[in-house]
């Protein structure tokens, strides 16, 4: 066994491999429009405002997982093993629940992204890459990328580092054209983005609440490498590669966002078409401009894919495996991947891959807002376990004030996000929490079990409580503006 073990970190993911996987999560579909939905939500000054907030609150959160990494390197599983760990077994499985429906759900906006791309380039066959055509081609990718994983987590990520790599050419392109194109004049022209109105701090702290979840969705992944902590050959590359990662895709964000109010006003960027990348550097330095893009946005969505595909089977194995998940997802095979995991994630998938002709063209916004939502309660999991377990060390321990510290922030920026996120956003995630209920209790019984604490059961009776309300505000339309989309309208088709 021990012989197992050691030939398991010797063949495992490397520094390398590991800063790709968190890159490459990062790095997908949500980049390439990040230009316009930053417009969208902010002006120049409440944009560089949220991403300040958005760095300093994400270092704190990777500072808590470097700690938790070292007090507790037992837990291989991230998010989810930190939750079950701080908060009992339901809390456990819930985080790992709401991080896998997040992970396969996020998958379904990647494939709407790479067919609305090949519609730049085929716009008979694919359209806005949401009609049935895309939808067939969505499922031979997805099956594809099933294959690949089957042959190994090593050699996935092997082909997730050479994606990763090539997807960086046409950001690195969009950078030097909108910087070598920035006007210091245009920039302040409108700084607080308020549109010649008197300056109002309650408008502009809306503005940085509004890129809040922008900022989110586009670090969605920052947790990469502390999901595979279990495959890494050496820890300390674990943190190594989330903070070369964080650093080197929040810089980029940072340039790209600020730059672009140099090079148009905020109502133009507002109006850019999708991808917003390709409209403005097809418009700084041609046709050719769109064109790389939109490839670049194609070799990018798939590289997401493939990791996002990768961490959704991931966690279910190794929650499996600590007997929080059903025993079967623990199955792997020869190449050591997560085989039911997999294939139960990818049906899941190509389940409401169906479903994307009838969302009238919205599914994209749908994938992002729920993804988005379900991944802000393991985050704020892994904040107060960091927290918790500070707070119950020793007074003299060492670094104890400093790790209370980042506790404390980390928590505060978890709690910061839900509430920027609104209630609307906390009623989505509850439908995917929910059901999660029947299929802990189902674990629990066939495990001989103790189903519920007295704590975990109110929570469970919360849980569905919110869930009865959130479906009556989901029928009577309250939700429709959120998901981009009309209930009723869906249900009739």
């Amino acid at each position: 066994m021990a012989i197992k073990q050691l030939a398991k970190k010797k063949d495992g993911l490397g520094l390398w491999s590991l800063t790709s996987l968190v890159v490459g999560s990062m790095i997908g579909a949500g980049i390439f429009n990040l230009v316009q939905g930053t417009a969208e939500a902010a002006g120049p000054l409440a944009t560089i405002i949220a991403w300040l907030i958005t760095g300093v609150g994400m270092i704190f959160l990777i500072l808590s997982f470097r700690n938790l990494n070292i007090k507790k390197p037992k837990l291989n599983a991230g998010v989810y093993s930190y939750a079950e760990a701080g908060f009992g077994k339901y809390v456990g499985f819930n985080s790992a629940w709401g991080y896998w429906i997040s992970a396969w759900i996020g998958n379904i906006a990647y494939a709407v992204a790479v067919f609305s791309a090949l519609g730049y380039f085929f716009p008979d066959v694919f359209g806005k890459g949401q009609n049935w055509p895309s939808v067939v081609g969505m499922s031979v990718l997805l099956w594809c990328v099933h294959l690949l994983i089957l042959k190994g987590v090593k050699t996935a990520s092997f082909v997730n580092a050479l994606v990763t790599a090539a997807k960086l050419i046409p950001l690195a392109i969009f950078l030097l054209a909108i910087f070598l194109s920035f006007k210091v004049g245009l920039f302040n022209q409108d700084l607080w983005g308020l549109a010649g109105k008197d300056f109002d701090m309650s408008t502009v702290v809306d503005q940085v609440k509004n890129m809040m979840l922008v900022t989110v969705w586009v670090f969605i992944g920052i947790e990469g490498a502390v999901v595979f902590s279990g495959r890494a050959k050496k820890r300390s590359d674990i943190i190594k590669a989330t903070l070369i990662g964080f650093v080197g895709v929040l810089s980029l964000y940072v340039l790209m966002t600020v730059l672009a109010f140099g090079v148009a006003t905020q109502k133009d960027l507002t109006d850019l078409g999708s991808p917003a990348m390709a409209v403005l550097l097809e418009r700084l330095v041609g046709p050719w401009g769109a064109w790389l893009v939109n490839i670049g946005l194609m070799i990018a969505v798939l590289g997401g894919w493939l990791a996002w595909t990768m961490f959704a089977a991931e966690l279910p194995y190794q929650a499996a495996k600590n007997k929080t998940f059903p025993s079967i997802f623990a199955k792997e095979n020869k190449a050591g991947a997560p085989v039911v995991s997999l294939l139960v994630t990818n049906i899941l998938v190509q389940f409401f891959l169906l479903t994307i002709p009838g969302t009238e063209g919205s599914a994209y916004n749908i994938g992002i807002s729920i993804a988005t939502s379900a991944i802000l309660i393991p985050y704020a999991l892994t904040a107060f376990y960091q927290l918790k377990i500070s707070l119950q060390e020793k007074r003299t321990v060492k670094h104890r004030a400093f790790n209370t510290f980042v506790g404390v922030m980390a928590s505060a920026y978890a709690i910061w996000l839900i509430y920027a996120a609104g209630i609307e956003y906390l009623l989505i995630t509850v439908f995917l929490y929910a059901p999660g209920i029947l299929v802990y209790v189902l674990m629990q019984v066939k495990n001989r079990k103790k189903i519920f604490t007295l704590y975990e059961l109110l929570l469970a009776v919360i849980v569905v409580a919110l869930f009865v309300y959130a479906l009556q505000q989901l029928l009577a339309g309250a939700l429709d503006e959120t998901l981009g989309i009309k209930i009723a309208d869906l249900i009739g088709q």
